[in-house]
């Protein structure tokens, strides 16, 4: 890449900084060549729970957050949507940071009129509500899986294959995942209908999506630890 794309709006989610999971150095890349006239952060952007287990943070997790405080200063309107893992941003909604906003949930208007609620989507996970030790456990698991996940693929390397995600196969290959998935996109589309929105945008359950449910356009941003992926808007409001 040599020259800048510039996008009306980015929303990148899970990031996970203060992991070992974390594509930082990736993450990085797409924010030197990609700037936007809105950055949303929409949640656990910093791992709060892995923090508390113990410490672990490198310098390019370090240089992410100095590259997105300094879109700020440069101009880009930095939303920040706290999650489960950052929660403690939560006590901060609706102040000011280094010129972040914190918020909640937001409300994007498109290029082309279209309302986009925008929010972590945690709130909709019923195992985080109801059952936070069966959430802590899950996310000790999935660490395990992402460590795996790494030997594994030190290995195709070395054998000449491609990258290959792990947990994302187990995901895909467990029924019980799959149907877990679903339902929350179902949950989370129908709760973007309640507020009167077009569509959605959320990140949580870590899988990249854009499709129409009923009436109402979902969309998830993926995240940075496995498919390092992103949600723009073009000029035109074009997804």
């Amino acid at each position: 890449m040599t020259q800048n794309r510039h996008y009306r709006a980015i929303w990148i989610s899970d990031i996970h900084l203060g992991t070992r999971g974390c594509k930082a150095d990736f993450l990085l890349d797409f924010l030197k060549h990609y700037e936007s006239d809105v950055l949303y952060l929409v949640g656990d952007i910093i791992d709060g729970w892995s923090l508390k287990r113990s410490w672990y943070w490198q310098q390019s997790h370090n240089d992410v957050v100095q590259k997105i405080l300094r879109k700020a200063r440069k101009g880009t309107r930095v939303i920040y949507i706290s999650g489960n893992h950052d929660e403690f941003a939560r006590e901060y909604t609706s102040h000011l940071f280094g010129g972040i906003e914190l918020e909640a949930r937001f409300i994007h208007e498109t290029a082309d009129g279209k309302k986009l609620l925008v929010l972590h989507g945690d709130e909709f996970d019923g195992v985080i509500k109801y059952a936070r030790w069966l959430a802590v456990l899950g996310d000790y698991a999935y660490q395990f899986s992402l460590t795996l996940n790494r030997w594994v693929n030190q290995v195709r390397k070395r054998l000449g294959y491609p990258y290959w995600s792990l947990s994302a196969y187990l995901k895909g290959k467990v029924k019980n995942a799959v149907q877990y998935i679903d339902n929350f996109e179902q949950v989370v589309a129908e709760a973007a209908a309640h507020d009167g929105a077009d569509g959605v945008v959320c990140g949580h359950i870590h899988k990249a999506e854009m499709r129409t449910i009923g009436n109402i356009l979902y969309c998830n941003d993926g995240d940075w630890v496995e498919s390092c992926s992103a949600l723009v808007e073009n000029a035109d409001g074009k997804l």
